[in-house]
């Protein structure tokens, strides 16, 4: 099987780190961006494979952590109208 491998500075990924529950996190539809695939297919991935995942490893936002993060982040208007709940992916431990 032939892997790709992606680079990406590491500002890029600095840039994407946001503190949600005073856990650094990345959103999902970030790192779909890092790994060049549309948000929905990461989800769609993730939700496929949930068992593999430790529990402590994601969470999905709550209505007013998304409402906050639409609020002081510009970057994030275009969740202001959908209905789905970001996944946040926390920091390897």
């Amino acid at each position: 099987m032939n892997e790709k491998t992606i680079r990406i500075p590491i500002e890029r990924i600095e840039q994407a780190i946001l503190l949600i529950r005073g856990q650094k996190v990345l959103l999902d539809a970030d790192l779909a961006v890092l790994y060049e695939v549309p948000t929905k297919a990461l989800n769609q991935a993730v939700k496929r494979n949930e068992r593999r995942f430790p529990p402590d490893f994601m969470f999905r936002l709550s209505k007013k952590e998304k409402g906050e993060l639409v609020t002081n982040c510009d970057r994030f208007e275009r969740l202001k109208h959908s209905s789905a709940l970001p996944r946040a992916f926390c920091e390897a431990t």
